[in-house]
C-alpha cells in the first residue's frame, strides 16, 4: 500500500499550535503516511519559537510577507506562493487549520490545483461576515471548496451540516488546541519554578490574565477595554493586572498610554507559548478576545470573560465558562469585579468537562486522514 503524501501548512501561531498534533501524530505512522510540513510565515516572529517548541521542523518556508501589505496583497502573495508549492510538492492532500488568511488562500490555490482539501476546526459560525472579520468570511470560503472537514464540536459540525456540506464529509474529532494544552501542561511541570521566578512580582495575588489583539476592537473598543482595566486596577490593589501586549502599534499604543506606570498592572512582551500556559494555571480568570483562550480557559477550570459581542465559540458560553463582555466599560468592570469578589459565582464558572474535547483530536483526524490512501 502507498503511503499518503498530506501537505500540512500553517502561517500564524495559532495555526501552528492547533497544528502540531496533527503534524506529530502523522510523524508517529512513518508506515502509511510521508508527511509535508510548510511554514507560510504570516507571522514569521511568533510563529517559528512555536515550530521549535513542537519541533515541527518546516519542510519548506515561504515568504508572503511585505512591509504595509493590505489584505488583498497578502492574500494574492498567498495564493501565488501556495499553488507554485502545489506544483513542486504534488501532494495527496492539504490539510489547514482554521481561518486566517493564508488558509483561506491555501483553499483556493487547492481548489485551483484540485487538489483535496481536509479542514481543521471546520464549521465555526457567528452568521456575521463583519464579526470577526475577516475570519467569518474566510471560513466560509474554505468550507465551499473542502473534502473533509473536522469540526471541533457537534455545533460545528450542525452548521455545516445546514450549509448542505454531506454528511459523509463531516468528522466530530475535538478541538486540537486541547492535545496541544495537555501535552504543554504535562510537559511544563518540570519547569513551573522558572516562571515562578520570572513572574515572581505577582507573588501569590489573585491575578487577571489579559489578551487583546482583533482588528474589530482597534480605536475605541480597545480603549474602553484599557479603561476598564484601569478602573480594576484601582478598585482592586491587591489583584495583579498582566497584560502581554501583542506588537501591533494599534494594541501596544493605547495599552502603553492608558496603562503604563499602574503598580498592579504589568505589561509585558508576548509570551511565549508554554509561558503562556503557565500564566493561564497562575491566572484567577481571564479577560481575552482570544478564540484559543476561549477554547483552553475551560480545560483548565479557569473562568473567560471575552471582549467581543459574538463568538463562534458558543459551547463555552452555554457551559458557563465563558461570558461575553464586549467592549463595554461597565459590562468588564462589573463582571470582572463579580468574579474578584463573589466565590459561588466564580465556582460556578468552572466547569469540570472541556466542550472541546479529550486531547485525542489529533488521533481522530489522522485516522480519517490515513483513509484516502
Amino acid at each position: 500500500m502507498s503511503r499518503l503524501r498530506p501537505l500540512l501548512l500553517f502561517g500564524t501561531r495559532p495555526e501552528a499550535i492547533k497544528m502540531a498534533p496533527v503534524v506529530i501524530e502523522c510523524r508517529r505512522r512513518p508506515e502509511a503516511i510521508d508527511p509535508i510540513v510548510c511554514d507560510v510565515g504570516q507571522h514569521r516572529e511568533l510563529l517559528e519559537p512555536v515550530a521549535e517548541y513542537f519541533g515541527l521542523r518546516p519542510d519548506c518556508r515561504l515568504d508572503v510577507m511585505r512591509p504595509g501589505q493590505s489584505l488583498a496583497e497578502l492574500t494574492s502573495a498567498c495564493i501565488a506562493a501556495i499553488d507554485g508549492l502545489l506544483a513542486d510538492t504534488e501532494p495527496d492532500c492539504l490539510v489547514v487549520q482554521g481561518d486566517t488568511t493564508t488558509v483561506m488562500a491555501a483553499s483556493l490555490a487547492a481548489f485551483y490545483r484540485s487538489v483535496p482539501l481536509a479542514h481543521v476546526e471546520a464549521g465555526l459560525r457567528t452568521g456575521n461576515l463583519r464579526a470577526p472579520w475577516p475570519e467569518e468570511l474566510n471560513r466560509r470560503v474554505v468550507s465551499l471548496s473542502a473534502a473533509l472537514h473536522f469540526a471541533p464540536t457537534r455545533r460545528a459540525a450542525d452548521a455545516l451540516l445546514a450549509e448542505g456540506v454531506p454528511p459523509a464529509a463531516v468528522h466530530v474529532t475535538g478541538n486540537t488546541v486541547i492535545d496541544a494544552l495537555l501535552w504543554t501542561v504535562e510537559r511544563e511541570r518540570a519547569r513551573a519554578e522558572q516562571w515562578q521566578r520570572k513572574y515572581a512580582m505577582l507573588g501569590s495575588r489573585p491575578m487577571v490574565l489579559i489578551t487583546g489583539h482583533r482588528r474589530e476592537s482597534f480605536g475605541p473598543g480597545l480603549q474602553a477595554i484599557c479603561q476598564a482595566i484601569a478602573t480594576l486596577a484601582e478598585r482592586f490593589p491587591d489583584v495583579a493586572f498582566l497584560y502581554p501586549v501583542h506588537l501591533n502599534p494599534n494594541v501596544l499604543g493605547p495599552a502603553r498610554r492608558m496603562l503604563s506606570g499602574r503598580p498592579n498592572v504589568h505589561l509585558t512582551e508576548p509570551a511565549a507559548y508554554p509561558e503562556f500556559v503557565w500564566l493561564m494555571q497562575r491566572a484567577t480568570l481571564l479577560l481575552t478576545d482570544s478564540g484559543g483562550v476561549q477554547e483552553e480557559a475551560p480545560s483548565l477550570r479557569k473562568p473567560v470573560l471575552v471582549t467581543r459581542e459574538t463568538t463562534e465559540r458558543p459551547e463555552a458560553v452555554e457551559a458557563g465558562a465563558a461570558e461575553l463582555v464586549g467592549t463595554f466599560f461597565d459590562a468588564i468592570v462589573d463582571r470582572v469585579s463579580l468574579l474578584l469578589t463573589d466565590p459561588a459565582e466564580y465556582a460556578r464558572r468552572q466547569v469540570a468537562v472541556s466542550p472541546y474535547g479529550d486531547g485525542q483530536a489529533a488521533r481522530r483526524i489522522v485516522d480519517v486522514l490515513e483513509k484516502m490512501t
